[in-house]
């Protein structure tokens, strides 16, 4: 705390900026609601506000607690809302003493906008994520988020919050705003309406180059919905796939015997024997050594995975404790799947998550705020669980996978 100032009648204080539209992105009433929550109190040194919708605002706000441990406190909590110390110091470094953990008081990343502050510049932090930590290279004057399980001994880690600043997620000011991000969680919102932006949004991303990854549950096959995604798929929208074994093993069932698990999707029977359908078509990949060659020996013709192999598609299958098999294309290592993922999601601009909790969550913690992320479920706590997780971006849409999917489709097949 070495730019507190010590006042009179013992309380700490010091002074914060926050710059931006911080007035109608709500994140100063944000940054006040933490000062008051957490015990300390503020004063107004200066403000600005921006008179046009283009304008930016600013504030100058002394920040009082009455101790040091409470100031600092305040201050770490206001600074992932983009409040910066006016008396901005370098960011303080220790080394890693140990492969596999953080020195004590690293500093825990969000999935904002980061930067650090290395004699007197401040450098951008690359491949953003929540719940990491700041490696700095010295050699190369870069920093980048490394998960906890990365660090190796004599890393050099940034401690604390001084010499950290924060860029939140604001609202934007073109005509394309994608101003339903911010809906709340909701049965009865116009389906039509939120499924025309979201088609209008991907195309949008395509046209700028961006990369679509769809994040799926074998509820997109139980559901009869292989057909919308394929087609996603060969139309161009999806460039990256996140699945479990199940989706993958239930749609080569599909491809394979027209069920999902064992019930004839397009009249909804069971099968004979149809409980063994996703086990004979695991078994079936396993003989073949994989998805690919399944392909390319012509004994997978069609489905989602089919398409994944013919367009090209990035796709990552992360596996669980409970899958059949699994499919030979699955990663059973957490650890190693995490870094798979990582390594494909620098182009990604755009994230559709469709009835996976699990996996939606995951790749909610990997994506940076600025990923467009939607999430579609027929159950409210999932698309709720993922905001509750972090990933406060993101839209959620609760309905049935099968008629949004047919929506989207038919959306995305008009022209813009």
């Amino acid at each position: 705390m070495s730019h507190a100032t010590q006042h009179a009648n013992g309380a700490i204080s010091e002074e914060v900026e926050l710059q931006g539209h911080i007035i109608d992105s709500l994140i100063l009433p944000k940054v006040l609601d933490e000062i008051i929550g957490q015990g300390g109190a503020f004063e107004f040194k200066q403000v600005r506000i921006g008179h046009a919708r283009t304008d930016p605002s600013y504030a100058r706000i002394q920040v009082s607690a009455d101790t040091a441990e409470r100031l600092h406190e305040i201050l770490r909590r206001i600074g992932d809302h983009g409040a910066t110390p006016v008396n901005m110091s370098d960011a303080a470094l220790a080394n890693a003493d140990i492969d596999g953990a953080f020195p004590d008081a690293f500093y825990s990343t969000t999935n904002q906008r980061t930067e650090v502050r290395i004699a007197g510049k401040w450098i951008a932090v690359d491949d953003q994520e929540m719940d990491c930590g700041i490696l700095l290279d010295e050699r190369s004057a870069a920093a980048h988020c490394i998960a906890m399980v990365r660090v190796k001994k004599g890393d050099r880690i940034v401690i604390g919050h001084r010499g950290v600043r924060v860029t939140p997620l604001q609202r934007e000011r073109d005509s394309n705003e994608f101003e339903f991000m911010a809906s709340a969680v909701s049965s009865e919102k116009p389906k039509a309406a939120t499924v025309r932006r979201i088609g209008s949004e991907m195309k949008a991303t395509r046209a700028a180059g961006g990369q679509i990854l769809l994040v799926a549950g074998p509820a997109v096959i139980h559901t009869g919905s292989v057909e919308y995604a394929a087609r996603m798929i060969r139309d161009g929208f999806v460039q990256v796939l996140f699945a479990g074994n199940a989706l993958a093993a239930h749609d080569i069932e599909y491809a394979l015997f027209g069920t999902s698990l064992g019930v004839y999707v397009d009249r909804g029977t069971a099968a004979e024997k149809g409980h063994e359908h996703h086990l004979r078509a695991i078994n079936t990949i396993r003989r073949l050594g994989g998805i690919r060659q399944a392909v390319e020996a012509g004994v997978l013709k069609s489905g989602i995975m089919y398409e994944c192999v013919r367009n090209n598609v990035d796709f990552v299958l992360a596996g669980s404790i409970r899958d059949d098999g699994p499919l030979p294309d699955v990663i059973t290592d957490v650890l190693v799947a995490q870094d798979r993922m990582r390594a494909v999601l620098p182009g990604v601009k755009f994230a559709l998550m469709i009835a996976t909790t699990l996996h939606s969550i995951a790749t909610g913690n990997l994506l940076p705020a600025w990923v467009r992320t939607v999430c579609v479920d027929i159950n409210p706590a999932t698309v709720t669980k993922l905001a509750d997780r972090g990933t406060f971006q993101s839209i959620g849409v609760v309905t049935d996978v099968e008629p949004f999917l047919r929506s989207l489709v038919q959306e995305l097949a008009h022209p813009s």
